[in-house]
């Protein structure tokens, strides 16, 4: 006959203080507070404000009134705003793949153990992404000129006629070689630093394998920076179409190439400051911004979904 032992009590641990656990989540809040509240000064109220502005005109008659949408659809319409983002566009095209063609293959050379100075090239290159843009664009934009600067030095020197850099047909080229001399180095830094993190027991499989280095390079390098590919990828995008400060530089020299609907933001920026159609202005911003942050998140969701 089998005897029931009385159940064990469990001793339960004593309930904490309502107190304390509103102390505690007020601690958390306490270490994210100055990033939020720099968050919302710094990126959400002035995307707050621009729309805000986009949806009000200033009228000769009656002064600033509610116009809903209108501004948005007068930039769908408007042919200085889409000129200046085929421009921009085509920009991104060209340069964006020669410029990142470029890192990668400066990356993949520093990082074979085959360049002799290698650490004397990799600060060499990189030293131009710590001059300033303006100071960058001043110095070829020196180099450009055709009557006092390189361009001009080289004709007299050898009684030649080279085409004019800042020229309309060749101007885009010319910021594009500005950009990509300054941007080569931030991303080889990049690509450079995911290289570096790869395991050596990958080399050391492929070693045995017998792979040559073309073939370490497409099976294992690059597939394992291509998280780097595309981050990298994102930031050029965005940069691209952020462009301002080269032709804004460059139009004194270049006013019959560099017109003031150049690109995007150059457009904003001469409606706002010079037209004095800051609600106009602003709608204009709140659309490249969305159409750069569509592209972006494109490219990241194709990056992300290839890497899997």
């Amino acid at each position: 006959m089998t005897t029931l032992e009385p159940p064990v009590a469990v001793k339960r641990a004593p309930a904490r203080p309502a107190a304390k656990r509103d102390r505690r989540s007020w601690t958390g809040w306490g270490f994210i507070g100055p990033f939020v509240a720099v968050f919302a000064l710094v990126f959400l109220a002035p995307i707050g404000y621009s729309i805000y502005l986009s949806l009000f005109r200033d009228q000769l008659i009656g002064g600033t009134s509610f116009v809903g949408l209108d501004n948005y659809q007068q930039a769908l319409q408007d042919d200085q705003f889409w000129n200046s983002l085929i421009r921009v566009s085509l920009f991104l095209v060209v340069q964006v793949p020669i410029m990142l063609g470029i890192a990668l293959l400066i990356a993949l050379a520093l990082d074979s153990g085959r360049l002799y100075g290698k650490d004397f090239f990799r600060i060499a290159i990189f030293l131009p992404y710590a001059v300033p843009a303006v100071v960058a664009t001043l110095m070829w934009g020196f180099m450009y000129g055709t009557k006092y600067g390189l361009v001009g030095d080289i004709n007299s020197a050898f009684d030649v006629t080279l085409p004019d850099p800042l020229s309309s047909d060749l101007v885009l080229a010319s910021i594009g070689n500005i950009v990509t001399w300054e941007f080569i180095g931030y991303n080889m830094l990049i690509f450079y630093s995911a290289l570096r993190v790869i395991p050596l027991s990958l080399y050391e499989a492929a070693e045995i394998d017998g792979a040559g280095q073309f073939r370490v390079i497409t099976a294992i390098k690059l597939p394992a920076i291509r998280g780097a590919l595309v981050i990298a990828t994102i930031f050029s995008i965005i940069g691209s179409f952020q462009l301002f400060n080269e032709p804004a530089i460059l139009r004194p020299v270049a006013r019959n190439a560099i017109t003031t609907d150049f690109t995007p933001n150059f457009y904003t920026y001469s409606l706002s400051f010079n037209g004095q159609q800051h609600n106009y202005s602003a709608a204009v911003a709140i659309i490249m911004g969305l159409i750069t942050m569509v592209i972006a998140y494109v490219v990241q969701l194709r990056g992300m979904r290839k890497g899997a």
